[in-house]
């Protein structure tokens, strides 16, 4: 753990003070300068830090930017779709929820609720499985192939008697999701609750997330769903708009 510590204290260092030797480094941690040397070339080795050929000085490196990439792709997701969910939820009187990919589950990264709903829970941060969530199923339509078929491989597990844990079946279900442009779940995850599902893109056209309303099936029942697979890819467009991307074809939308 110390190690770890003195990593971070170093990169904090070089992002106040840009371009700095061996010896700096080493002052200001307050670390000797041989272990300032093992940790700035182990920074740079993973790309974390870059040194310059001449002076043999050190700043961060593009290897910074990466990671904070994926951590702004969520920011902006977030401050796009907050509003988006808001409106949705009290409009539909159910919970809104952004998911995105983690791996091989999904993870809510957002959450909506009505004024008018009896959810008390709040589900920000919850993990969910891919396969019995409508957000979930989203996000296997639109995973590279090889990613696909090894969540297909995978023993699925049943949580009610609707969960589709046989694969060639979930592989045919994920087909009709991409025709149809959203997703849903009938008693899938829970007895008594629905979902509907829609992704969102990233300026690239890249799938960067989901959005879905979930309710009781009492309110969202399964007659329902069409009207709000509408409602949900209007906010899932209006979502992937704020993000910078257009499209031509409507089919890429959903």
């Amino acid at each position: 753990m110390q190690s770890v510590d003195r990593a971070v204290s170093v990169m904090e260092m070089l992002s106040r003070r840009g371009w700095s030797g061996v010896t700096e480094v080493a002052n200001v941690i307050g670390i000797h300068k041989s272990t300032a040397y093992r940790l700035l070339t182990t920074l740079r080795d993973r790309g974390l830090v870059e040194q310059d050929a001449a002076t043999e000085k050190y700043r961060l490196g593009f290897g910074m930017v990466l990671l904070a990439s994926s951590v702004r792709a969520d920011l902006d997701i977030l401050r796009c779709a907050r509003p988006v969910c808001e409106r949705l939820s009290e409009e539909t009187g159910e919970t809104v929820t952004v998911t995105v990919l983690d791996g091989d589950e999904a993870v809510i990264v957002h959450q909506s609720v009505s004024r008018v709903s009896a959810l008390g829970a709040d589900w920000t941060g919850l993990h969910t499985p891919l396969h019995a969530t409508a957000a979930g199923k989203v996000l296997l339509v639109h995973m590279p192939e090889d990613q696909l078929l090894r969540v297909l491989k995978e023993p699925l597990e049943r949580f009610t008697e609707s969960t589709i844990v046989d694969p060639s079946r979930l592989e045919a279900h994920v087909q009709e999701i991409r025709d149809k442009g959203y997703s849903h779940t009938i008693e899938e995850l829970e007895i008594g609750l629905n979902a509907v599902g829609a992704s969102i893109r990233g300026a690239g056209g890249e799938v960067a997330g989901a959005i879905s309303v979930s309710g009781p099936a009492f309110r969202l029942p399964s007659d329902d769903i069409l009207e709000a697979g509408i409602l949900i890819q209007d906010a899932a467009t209006e979502i992937s708009r704020c993000l910078g991307f257009h499209s031509t074809n409507p089919g890429e939308e959903g």
